[in-house]
């Protein structure tokens, strides 16, 4: 095997430090080098695509442009280490540690309570960090541009926004600062009981105690690289990899020669298209060039009819340069920079807008492309070169599509791209229209142009293009072409409309999906053109052109993004409570500032071990298929790759019968685990499974959906039912009936952290150790004491913490450790098994999707007299937990409402899909839906409001609920008065009604929704709890119990309990870890009882612990701590103490349909206000006020952001959160492109959230309550509120309400809801003659 040629030295610096790499290999990410090469794990790896800004450090480079020091954050995962040559790399841990100085980003936002899980906060960390380097005292508008680009699934964003907010300019619109109370706290609510008690507080930190920033304690641009880059290298450097050869020359000179001579190669420099492209089509480029070191292509040249900008600029730097010109130049000259200037601000994330060029957006030639129509329109030209010289081209359809004669030669490269300047009378808009406002790829895009002639309203020169109606952008020539000459009026508009119809086709079963939506999309924007420039005209000559009227002028709107703001409030506590008792304390989560640090371990995190191994699994391709045969004959010829593991090597048992850890013979769903390749590397791992060929014949029959599913009676489990009162008597005597349906789609749990564990076998007795990403590790200990075949004592799991779970590690890590360990023990190697998104997504499943049929009867007035309801669930290929779901959604189906004639069933569909499991809710939020939809049917019915039917219908006094169990409504009755009355409901329905009238392109929307959710297991031996805690001679405490710290705080939480039984401060206190060698048996960390539970153990545990102490302490009343430790320790005192909780009774009957499930409920209200487009579909969140019953808080910062996350994730299930399935049953949306969670922009504008001061509830530890999940559902008042602005646009449009409801209200669902005469005049297919893209599976 012959050795590569040498490479040139990589130089950069990483934190300071200077980095020399010899032999650095093309293909390597910076993410992979800092992780595995420097150690450096503060920057974290989630997607892997640059969608989650998980991995966001710092770059800093040298401009020889404005020869001035550009500071710029990007996603680790995306840049290739070889472009780094010159820079200089920040990371987390670069700024600040615990052992030597916080940085104020760091401390801020650990102490805002803006950490839960922790797995994004170093990304938030460094994305807030670069933007103070470029702004000492940025303003809101860029603090919410810096983090657009990054996810977060635990906190709800709100906290995260308010550290960075103490940074910020001081704000105009509040008095905070200057009379110490928020405007929000102002308003006239002060009537209600939380306004009214004086001991309730709205502070969750004192922004006084923060230490200030200071500019000159940060890394300076080390002195080594400014020399470099003041004389510059001019000559060119390699780096040879094992497949790939990075080129980067010094001058343009030594870039045209090495293009010509390499013309296949790609020039690379932001690496945002052609990465993703290489990782997800498996392609490679056997030779890469470079440009980034040549100056030239960076260079921005203003002329007086137009400006030449370089195309190695970044898109942020083009947005700079369009800004500066806009702000320079007269209006009439910069209407194609105004258009390009809107979507460079939504367009993608700030880390891809820093790394992306402009010639590599324009090059890549997306068919969703935000900029390319708007240059096609600008007249843009290309500036080209080569060896043989400059040529220009114009950037137009015929480049864009590709072809041939108008394409750069294979030797040409792209120089610059020329946008002219517009001209009076010259008219240019853009428009998209996306999943959500922001980060998020456009279902449709345009741009337009017109000019008219001189004075007058006649059509000279016309020009559209459109973005996601084609595999390209596509011109509509043909329509510009005939509208010529014609007057820009009503009658233009309408055969405008007819003409792009006809010319921008779109199949119907084009990529994609959504054909209807965006064929709607071409005509809406177009109207929206029409009177864009109609305003623009009456400006120019108020009395010669048409006024538009009143009630259209608000479709010229955008949407703006507006920072969240709100206000916490909780109960204070006791006057009387000792300073040193932090219960009911909004005390910072034990791990915020590691997190913040990236101190914080997570499993992928821990250093690698002696001689270990890479896992990756192979899976199905194939829906429903006998397996005919595995060759794994060159995946194991390949270089490091040491075995692949199959069903054939488990010595134990496989799973259960009909679930099996890896597939035999038969695999049920594309998706399924079939082997598993180890070896040295994880890249070798991957290259292995390429190489593994599995033959499939395809068995009958393959079902997807529920309707499928119900036709071949294909179920997982027996029905399950609940009936009381006599149903069909009742619908006998009601004034009416209305039957409906209800369909909620699925969701991913995307929880930061993907499915991970590291398997290590010990030398002797067949021990192993497993550290494992896990809601539930004794389940995983289990499972792999089954399928190893050996006692479960010589196996011991340890979680340190996890990245998020939300019920997705309760089951599946069991699958992946017992995967992990058959590899360990086959190989006697420790393996590491860490799953990519995209694999992550395929196999794990989610929340169950529903289908739910409802018929209700009821009285005129409102009052609902018979209510039957049937769900049908997708549970996917396997029962899994679906059975529990089942029951749990039944049990729960009659919400806050009190019905005495009720029937409620429930099926789980088995289909050929991943198998769905739990996720936070389970259930409660699919099958709610139905229940409050009804009420809105009935409303509808009645013509009264939705919240007039709810109030008439709730629980009012002490009664008992379907399954007999004794419920006091008193806390719900509460809670939704106090939300009616602190969001000014009444005034604001008024408000709304008012804005309704007055517009009719936009509707608002007001809802608000009770909920009564009940906690915990429908099982007794579910809520036992143990703990363990050990006093050392020093006096030093440790806690360990049987929870595991998911990112809700259970371990705070638990030391609250400790210091307060204790009467210790909780500095001497410590917990290490979640192990089943300390705390044996435990149960799972969910159903909202982890800290209930297990802070009882821990209390039990510290009580015996003082009772023993009782007679020492009486002895030395006035001794220390440490004294009397001592003394205990001299009197052979044990001061270890194991403390238990036998659990809450539950119980239930199914047989007889009654029992008490549940040990207590958890009550609340939200109210949610939205404003609609309805000519896009896309919706704004203006304002949600929750009241949430937590009793007596353990603590209330822990509290209110486990409300706020819940409430932010569930609103991503009822809004943007959309998994779609080719026909073939291969799941489309496997990443943050395609999935889009609720990014900080989509957080409603003010977000108030109040804990119910004053409840009691004897049962629980200190009278606190579990609130993990309930949040969840209140993500619906936002679906309803959307619902009611819809319902206001179809009343005026006179449209007939179906009463068929569908979950996520995207903007497609809201748009076609919305029919009006663009609608009406789309073409439809018929579904017959084609087939779609994706399938609906509920």
């Amino acid at each position: 095997m012959s050795c590569p040629p040498k490479s040139d030295d990589l130089v950069f610096f990483v934190n300071g430090r200077k980095v020399i790499e010899r032999n650095v290999d093309p293909e390597v990410t910076l993410l992979n080098f800092l992780r595995k090469i420097v150690r450096l794990t503060g920057t974290k790896y989630a997607c892997g695509r640059g969608g989650c800004g998980a991995c966001t450090v710092m770059v800093s480079k040298h401009d020889p442009v404005s020869a001035k020091i550009r500071h710029f954050s990007i996603t680790a995962c995306l840049v290739p280490i070889c472009s780094l040559y010159g820079a200089a790399v920040t990371t987390v841990e670069g700024i600040g540690s615990i052992n030597t100085r916080l940085h104020p980003v760091q401390e801020r936002i650990a102490r805002s309570h803006g950490t839960q899980c922790g797995f994004c906060t170093p990304g938030m960390v460094m994305s807030m960090y670069t933007l103070l380097r470029n702004h000492l005292q940025p303003s809101e508008e860029q603090l919410m541009e810096a983090l657009g680009g990054n996810l977060c699934r635990c906190t709800g964003y709100r906290p995260i926004l308010e550290s960075g907010r103490t940074f910020c300019v001081e704000s105009t619109d509040c008095q905070k600062k200057r009379t110490g109370k928020c405007c929000l706290d102002l308003e006239g609510n002060d009537s209600s009981s939380l306004s009214r008690e004086s001991d309730i507080c709205t502070d969750l930190f004192v922004e006084e105690e923060f230490q200030p920033l200071d500019p000159t304690q940060e890394l300076i641009f080390p002195p080594e690289l400014l020399r470099m880059a003041k004389n510059p290298e001019k000559q060119t450097l390699t780096f040879h990899g094992e497949r790939v050869t990075w080129i980067s020359p010094g001058t343009l000179k030594d870039l045209l020669e090495l293009k010509a001579k390499h013309p296949e190669a790609p020039l690379i420099l932001g690496n945002t298209s052609l990465g993703p492209a290489m990782k997800s089509q498996g392609r490679v480029h056997p030779i890469l060039l470079s440009p980034a070191r040549i100056s030239e292509l960076s260079m921005v040249f203003k002329a007086s009819d137009g400006l030449t900008i370089g195309a190695g600029c970044s898109l942020a730097q083009v947005k700079d340069i369009l800004a500066e010109q806009v702000s320079e130049l007269p209006e009439e000259k910069t209407q194609t920079y105004r258009a390009l200037l809107k979507h460079l601000k939504s367009l993608a994330g700030q880390q891809i807008r820093n790394m992306a060029s402009l010639g590599g957006h324009v090059i890549s030639r997306h068919c969703y492309s935000d900029l390319n129509p708007i240059l096609v329109v600008g007249n843009a030209t290309l500036n080209l070169i080569s060896e043989e010289g400059t040529r220009q081209i114009p950037l137009n359809d015929h480049f864009l599509a590709g072809l041939a004669s108008a394409d750069l030669k294979p030797e040409e490269i792209l120089e610059s791209v020329y946008i002219p300047h517009s001209q009076k009378w010259e008219f240019v808009s853009a428009f998209r229209q996306a999943q959500c406002q922001q980060n998020a790829l456009a279902d449709v895009s345009a741009g337009m142009r017109v000019i008219l002639e001189e004075a007058t309203d006649t059509i000279k020169e016309l020009s559209l293009s459109y973005g996601g109606v084609g595999e390209s952008t596509i011109g509509a020539h043909k329509s510009c072409q005939q509208l010529i000459g014609r007057p820009w009026n009503e009658p233009m508009l309408e055969e405008a409309c007819r003409l792009l119809l006809e010319e921008v086709s779109l199949p119907g079963w084009a990529p994609g999906g959504r054909v209807e939506f965006k064929r709607t999309l071409v005509v809406s924007f177009f109207f929206k053109f029409y009177l864009e420039v109609l305003q623009e005209l009456k400006k120019l000559d108020s009395h010669h052109y048409p006024e538009i009227s009143d009630r259209f002028l608000s479709a010229l709107e955008d949407f703006p993004v507006t920072g969240p703001r709100g206000v916490q409030r909780y109960q204070n506590v006791d006057s009387h409570q000792s300073l040193q008792d932090p219960v009911g304390r909004p005390i910072m989560h034990l791990s915020g500032l590691k997190h913040a640090t990236g101190e914080a371990i997570f499993c992928d995190d821990i250093p690698m071990v002696d001689r270990e191994l890479f896992m990756v699994l192979v899976t199905s391709t194939k829906a429903h298929a006998k397996i005919i045969s595995i060759d794994l004959s060159e995946a194991l010829e390949l270089p490091g790759v040491v075995d692949v593991i199959t069903a054939e090597d488990i010595p134990g048992t496989n799973g259960a019968e009909d679930d099996k850890l890896l597939a035999v013979d038969e695999v049920l769903c594309v998706g399924q685990i079939i082997c598993a390749v180890v070896a040295e590397t994880d890249v070798q791992a991957k290259r292995a499974i390429e190489k593994i060929k599995i033959t499939y014949k395809d068995l009958e029959p393959i079902i997807f959906t529920i309707n499928d599913a119900i036709k071949h009676n294909s179920f997982l489990c027996p029905e399950k039912k609940l009936e009381q009162g006599n149903i069909e008597e009742a619908f006998e005597k009601v004034d009416q009936i209305v039957e409906g349906e209800v369909h909620v789609g699925g969701q991913e749990h995307f929880y930061m952290e993907t499915q991970r564990v590291i398997v290590i076998p010990k030398a002797e007795d067949k021990e192993l150790d497993i550290y494992v990403s896990t809601q539930d590790p004794a389940h995983v200990q289990k499972t792999v004491s089954s399928t190893l075949n050996i006692p479960i004592n010589r196996i011991t799991c340890h979680v340190k913490r996890v990245g998020g779970g939300f019920g997705g590690k309760v089951g599946r890590p069991a699958v992946f450790g017992a995967i992990a360990a058959v590899g360990a023990i086959k190989t006697g190697r420790p393996i590491r098994l860490v799953l990519d998104r995209e694999d992550d997504m395929l196999i794990t499943g989610g929340r169950h999707p529903l289908f739910g049929k409802y018929k209700v009867g009821f009285m005129n007035n409102g009052r609902i007299k018979a209510l039957d309801i049937e769900c049908f669930i997708n549970g996917g290929c396997t029962l899994d937990d679906s059975e529990q779901v089942t029951e749990f959604l039944i049990l729960k189906l009659e919400n806050a409402y009190k019905i005495r004639n009720l029937r409620f069933r429930g099926r789980a569909c088995m289909t050929n899909l991943p198998s769905n499991t739990a996720f936070r809710g389970f259930g409660f939020p699919q099958g709610t839906l139905i229940t409050e939809s009804c009420i809105t049917a009935v409303a509808a019915k009645c013509g009264l409001l939705p919240e007039e039917v709810r109030e008439k219908n709730m629980y009012k006094t002490i009664d008992k609920t379907i399954y007999k169990q004794a419920f006091n409504p008193e806390t719900l009755i509460r809670c939704w008065n106090e939300c009616l009355d602190k969001s000014s409901f009444h005034s604001r329905r008024i408000q709304v009604e008012e804005f309704n009238k007055k517009n009719y392109w936009k509707k608002k929307g007001i809802a608000i929704i009770p909920m009564k959710f009940s906690v915990g297991f429908a099982a007794t031996s579910y809520h036992q709890a143990a703990a363990l805690v050990h006093i050392y001679t020093d006096g030093s405490v440790l806690v360990t119990h049987g929870g595991n710290e998911l990112g809700q705080g259970i371990h705070t939480k638990m030391l609250q309990v400790a210091s307060r039984e204790l009467k210790l401060p909780m500095s001497y206190m410590h917990i290490c870890e979640t192990s089943t060698a300390t705390v044996p048996n435990t149960i799972a960390t969910a159903a909202s009882i982890g800290s209930d539970v297990n802070g009882k153990a821990v209390q039990n545990a510290c009580q015996i612990l003082l009772k023993r102490l009782e007679p020492i302490i009486k002895k030395n009343p006035g001794g220390t701590w440490e004294d009397w430790i001592e003394a205990a320790f001299e009197q052979r005192i044990s001061l270890s103490a194991t403390g238990y909780f036998r659990g809450y009774k539950a119980n239930m009957d199914w047989e007889k349909g009654e029992g008490d499930p549940f040990p207590y409920y958890v009550h609340g209200a939200a109210c949610s206000e939205v404003e609609i487009d309805c000519l896009t579909g896309a919706h704004k969140k203006i304002r949600t006020d929750i009241i949430m019953d937590a009793c007596c808080s353990l603590n209330p910062a822990i509290d209110i952001g486990q409300v706020e996350g819940s409430f932010i994730q569930g609103m991503g299930l009822y809004t943007t959160e959309e998994l779609k399935y080719s026909p073939e049953g291969v799941l489309y949306s496997r990443g943050p492109d395609e999935y889009k969670i609720p990014t900080i922009t989509d957080v409603p504008e003010e977000f108030n959230v109040s804990l119910l001061p004053s409840s009691q509830t004897p049962l629980t530890i200190y009278s606190s309550k579990g609130l993990g999940e309930s949040g969840m559902f209140l993500g619906s008042s936002v679906f309803f509120a959307i619902t009611d602005a819809v319902a206001a646009a179809c009343k005026e449009r006179d449209i007939v309400e179906d009463f068929i409801v569908k979950s996520p209200a995207t903007p497609e669902q809201v748009r076609m809801a919305c029919a009006d005469r663009f609608t009406e005049m789309i073409p439809r297919d018929d579904p017959k003659t084609f087939k779609p893209w994706s399938i609906p599976i509920a």
